[in-house]
């Protein structure tokens, strides 16, 4: 299939089939796929929790509002934001360029003082914002990597962050969930999967300047 077809065969998937598990070289690549995802600054601000433990996903249906796709899937990704964002994180990105690039302090450090006084001007509210903006660019990087590998999967909103916080134990890591993502594959009788894709034509959501 190409690029395109991949997409229009993905859908939000209802109904996992719970005896399929993707493979650890499809779960490396998922692994893979997030940490490269392109992110403001560079700056790597995000964690993503692998759960494979179906005793632990049990516990999360009742904070996603009784969606079990969260335990039907092979694994849920839980997409997370640190609760702090500070010029530690500022310094450790700058201190992996210069590892991997050998790149001189003085061609750094002025990029490096002028993101530690962005951060340092930012609310918490506004790191939390745009954190969470990140945290979305790593949902639509995943999504359409899990198209092109042919792995079903479904973006979740839905769902009590701090209860999931709390059965994940997210705060000794520092982290607070904010999107689940189900991957495996589709049911061989999730209705949702034969129904045909519902999108606007092209000429109705495109503007050519």
């Amino acid at each position: 299939m190409s690029i395109i077809e991949k997409l229009k065969w993905r859908y939000a998937t209802k109904k996992f089939e719970s005896s399929k598990k993707i493979s650890q070289e499809q779960l490396n690549t998922l692994k893979e796929a997030f940490n490269l995802t392109a992110l403001s600054y560079g700056l790597q601000t995000l964690k993503l929790v692998v759960v494979e433990d179906k005793n632990i996903r049990e516990k999360l249906v009742e904070h996603s509002y009784g969606q079990h796709q969260v335990v039907d899937a092979s694994h849920l990704l839980v997409i997370c934001i640190q609760t702090e964002i500070d010029e530690v994180d500022v310094d450790s990105h700058f201190d992996t360029i210069k590892n991997i690039r050998q790149t001189p302090d003085n061609i750094l450090d002025p990029f490096r003082d002028g993101l530690k006084a962005t951060i340092q001007g930012m609310s918490t509210t506004t790191k939390n914002n745009w954190a969470t903006k990140q945290a979305y660019i790593a949902l639509g990087n995943l999504m359409t990597v899990c198209a092109v590998e042919q792995i079903d999967s479904c973006p979740m909103e839905g769902f009590i962050s701090e209860q999931v916080d709390n059965v994940l134990g997210l705060d000794k890591y520092g982290l607070t969930s904010v999107l689940l993502f189900p991957v495996g594959f589709r049911a061989e009788d999730d209705m949702f999967a034969k129904l045909k894709k519902v999108r606007k034509p092209l000429l109705e959501t495109i503007i050519e300047l």
